[in-house]
């Protein structure tokens, strides 16, 4: 998106022109008093008590154009991203700069997975209100920003909609596995190559992308991980709550996240062991992430056990429920064999063996 000058604005690690924050529509014509050298009028100290006053009244943008035309947009979670981009179909660019041999901006990502999903189900959920809102890029940015932008912005927009479609394939094709129906052609027929060439290629060039940028084969393994969770969870509920609040059922709500850790928490990240521990408002996403690993394990292991992986028309299935096994290869371990903080309770694996067993009950035609 930096090469149609519509890189994102992303909350961290941005600079803006202060024109562009208060509201002016870009042209060539336009002065910036800071290059002009132009100076503002002296002012005495008390006057400038007096309008702190005003400036720190919880009224003080009652009536004014801020939130709308000026400063960030507001009644919206991802503010940042929906005022980078009014800020685009005003005319200005922005420019993507990223120092390799410099670190700008420093922060604290979330070092739990509970954190880490409900800061994703905070951006999806937003993101998704941005396109089905009067700021969709092709209705809003309609010949403001490039066609390419616009479709760029969409990719990010549309993650909500992702989790659908990877629900149906981490569920229904080992669901089918179990009741010896076959969903893909076999490996022998020329319509196997479509959905090989797709898989092939989509992890080959994300790995290849991973490499270049500096990251190493466990750290882009780890990212396919989260990449699996995160759509089987955040996105799932970013794109409920959405819907139930178009439809007016929920309001809109901004759940923060911690921003400080505690010890245990902080060595379990720093042994690179993925933390399932947290408060019983995620168990339902643990629960989720549970049942779905679970399933595909008893799918792989009721393939290879009744020899349907080395059917022709039964190894595609058999192959993704071995895949999603092996991604989920921490979430076994902290059902079963791990005793620690960042384990997971009893009573998700309680509530997943139960999904699990109405799962497999149900009735496949």
């Amino acid at each position: 998106m930096g090469g149609v000058g519509a890189a994102l604005y992303c909350g961290t690690g941005c600079f803006h022109r202060r024109e562009s924050l208060c509201g002016k529509i870009y042209s060539k014509e336009l002065q910036f008093d800071g290059l002009l050298g132009g100076m503002s009028k002296e002012t005495t100290i008390e006057e400038l008590e007096e309008a702190s006053k005003y400036v720190i009244n919880c009224s003080y943008e009652e009536g004014t154009q801020w939130g709308k035309q000026m400063g960030l947009v507001y009644g919206c979670p991802v503010e940042d991203i929906v005022t980078g981009l009014t800020i685009q179909c005003r005319g200005w660019k922005s420019v993507y700069y990223n120092p390799n041999k410099r670190a700008s901006f420093l922060g604290i990502a979330p070092n739990t997975l509970e954190v880490a999903l409900v800061q994703h189900k905070r951006w999806c959920e937003g993101m998704f209100q941005i396109f089905i809102s009067k700021y969709c890029p092709f209705t809003y940015g309609y010949q403001k920003i490039k066609l390419a932008a616009q479709m760029g912005y969409c990719c990010y927009l549309l993650w909500a909609h992702i989790s659908i479609l990877i629900l149906y394939y981490v569920i229904v094709p080992p669901l089918c596995l179990l009741h010896n129906i076959s969903l893909f052609p076999k490996v022998t027929n020329f319509w196997f190559v479509p959905f090989a060439y797709v898989y092939v290629v989509r992890n080959g060039y994300g790995l290849v992308q991973a490499l270049s940028s500096g990251d190493t084969l466990k750290s882009w393994w780890n990212l396919q991980r989260m990449w699996l969770i995160r759509r089987n969870t955040s996105y799932f509920f970013a794109f409920i709550d959405t819907i139930s609040r178009q439809l007016g059922f929920s309001e809109t709500t901004f759940t923060l996240t911690a921003k400080v850790t505690d010890d245990d928490a902080q060595r379990i990240y720093e042994e690179e062991i993925m933390d399932f521990g947290g408060s019983s408002s995620s168990s339902i996403m643990f629960t989720i992430t549970s049942t779905l690993a679970l399933l595909n394990l008893i799918s792989f292991v009721s393939g290879v056990v009744t020899r349907l992986a080395f059917v022709p028309q039964f190894i595609p299935q058999v192959t993704l429920s071995g895949v999603i096994v092996m991604v989920n290869l921490p979430v076994y371990e902290a059902l079963f064999l791990r005793k620690d903080n960042g384990s997971l309770p009893s009573s998700v694996l309680i509530m997943t063996l139960f999904s699990l067993f109405v799962l497999c009950l149900l009735p496949i035609f």
